[in-house]
């Protein structure tokens, strides 16, 4: 990562490229192989083709194709920093070596980073250890350049052998072994997609690989060429791979979960569904904007620093945003909440506040919500409070809870337009289309503004669809859209109702196992329909 973070060109495959320009700098240049000028894939040679597609390097309009060894010295030579990125660990690479080879001879200075190889990665990730306390030697065989010489002698040793092939070769390559001498009824296993949430194992032996790939409709297919990884030997008996097998047995293993939330508001949601295995898509179903009448939003920031307020309370992460930015307006910063007392409806709110330098005095300690935060809220009382205002920024569709119960409590409250709230643009046609054809395994709703919008701007999601609400007032509005409401957060967060959603896949997935039904995704569980074919990664 250190690496691309300061690369100023990267070179790879396109498939390197896609997970690789997460880690670099914006503005590198790339560079792509597999692709002639027109764009259409290149022959395979003895040595890579890359398209350069850095303006800088090539004619406008019209890439250059040259051979990577030259493109890397050449970038170099011009004093830029090149990353030549590939698949799985550069000593495992056909062409790395003489890459490296020629930059030497032109006296091209070049560091090598180690990296996983694939043959080592995909096991672990399928949960099958290619070494115990007991040893044994390890083969490794590409069993589209194995000669008949490398088959007798792995076919002789009673080592662990892996063997990278692909899914319509796996079973030929497992018949010559048994031909070399392995007995039928040593264990494989076979996995397609290694490390990624499309990874899928079987456990079989050489005798019936064939057999548990034609039952499994793995085969025949189309995708026969797709790549795997097949390891044969003890240590890929399927009993030790029912406990080791810790990738695929997360709770939401490749669901593909609909994120109806702000961009903004996504990101960590996100990133925890990612923990559970699951694929998460994110649509925003609404946008922010400022008031259409800011005056009063002004006149209110100004007051927090003449001592109008006795308190503040956010009601959200966007209202949060919305002072902190017109605080930079004014070349405020958070000092200026000296003095005042902070309250927060709920910990993301909080931690807003404490990214902004704010530490709130009051959140609330049971239920988050302006319910909740009412019950903690101190009553207004003349000797204590010199003041008797609450300054309260929310958006323009809030409602009016939180401003009843203050007033209850004899406070006076500035309750304040500071963004709005507006519905999202529709998503693209193939969302859209997924949504309502049962392409999601789950849908997270995290208010009753998400539930309204999305079928607004979306349609209603597929009957299979699991509907996951995070509290009783978004449940009933997903019930009023003619929802069926299966999941809901003990209690209203983000974090708890991703959490509820992992128990409930991690219960359904027990559930098949102990009735003996194959672990599948809701979204592949339509009765009559067409399964359609995953494209996430």
């Amino acid at each position: 990562m250190e690496a691309l973070a300061h690369a100023d060109v990267l070179v790879a495959e396109h498939e390197v490229l896609d997970v690789v320009r997460t880690h670099a700098r914006q503005g590198v240049a790339e560079v792509h192989t597999d692709a002639d000028p027109a764009g259409n894939p290149l022959p395979a040679t003895g040595t890579p083709q890359l398209t350069v597609v850095d303006g800088a390097s090539a004619t406008v309009g019209v890439p250059a194709v040259r051979d990577a060894a030259h493109l890397v010295m050449e970038a170099a030579r011009g004093g830029r920093r090149v990353v030549r990125a590939v698949s799985g660990d550069p000593g495992l690479d056909a062409y790395a070596a003489e890459e490296m080879l020629a930059c030497a001879a032109a006296g091209v200075p070049f560091e090598v980073v180690p990296g996983v190889a694939t043959a080592v990665g995909v096991p672990a990730y399928a949960g099958v250890p290619l070494r115990d306390a007991e040893g044994a030697d390890v083969r490794f065989v590409d069993a589209r350049t194995a000669s008949d010489r490398c088959w007798t002698e792995v076919g002789a040793s009673d080592g662990t052998v892996v063997v990278s092939a692909t899914l319509d070769s796996v079973a030929a390559a497992a018949g010559e072994l048994v031909s070399a001498g392995r007995k039928p009824d040593t264990p494989l296993t076979v996995t397609v997609a290694g490390t990624t949430t499309r990874q899928r194992t079987w456990s079989a032996t050489l005798g019936t690989i064939a057999q548990t790939l034609k039952q499994a409709k793995v085969l025949p297919s189309p995708d026969g060429g797709r790549p795997v990884i097949a390891v044969v030997g003890e240590r890929s008996a399927p009993a030790r791979r029912d406990q080791l097998s810790w990738f695929e047995s997360k709770p939401l293993f490749g669901w593909k979960v609909l994120v109806p939330r702000t961009k903004e508001q996504a990101a960590s949601l996100s990133d925890q569904l990612r923990s559970y295995g699951a694929v998460p898509h994110e649509v925003p179903t609404i946008a922010v904007e400022p008031p259409r009448t800011p005056q009063q939003m002004e006149r209110a920031v100004k007051g927090l620093v003449t001592g109008r307020y006795e308190w503040i309370a956010f009601t959200s992460v966007n209202a949060v945003r919305a002072v902190r930015e017109k605080f930079e307006e004014y070349g405020l910063d958070a000092r200026a909440f000296a003095g005042i007392k902070v309250a927060a409806v709920g910990e993301q709110t909080a931690k807003a506040l404490i990214a902004f330098g704010v530490k709130p005095d009051l959140v609330p300690s049971g239920e988050q919500s302006a319910a909740g935060l009412l019950e903690d809220w101190p009553p207004y009382d003349p000797v204590f409070d010199p003041i008797d205002r609450v300054f309260l920024p929310r958006a323009d569709i809030a409602t009016e809870t939180l401003v009843a119960g203050l007033i209850e409590l004899g406070w006076e409250v500035d309750d304040v337009t500071a963004y709005r709230t507006v519905r999202a643009s529709p998503p693209p046609a193939e969302t859209r289309e997924a949504i309502k054809g049962g392409g999601f395994d789950a849908v997270l709703f995290t208010s009753s503004s998400t539930v309204r919008n999305l079928v607004g701007i979306a349609g209603k999601p597929h009957n299979v669809t699991v509907i996951a609400c995070i509290g009783p007032a978004t449940a009933k509005t997903a019930e009023e859209h003619g929802l069926r409401v299966d999941v809901m957060a003990p209690e209203p967060s983000v974090m708890k109702l991703a959490e509820a959603l992992a128990d409930f896949g991690a219960r359904r997935r027990a559930a098949a196992i102990e009735s003996g039904d194959p672990v599948t995704r809701p979204s592949e569980r339509r009765p009559g329909a067409r399964r359609r074919r995953s494209t996430t990664t």
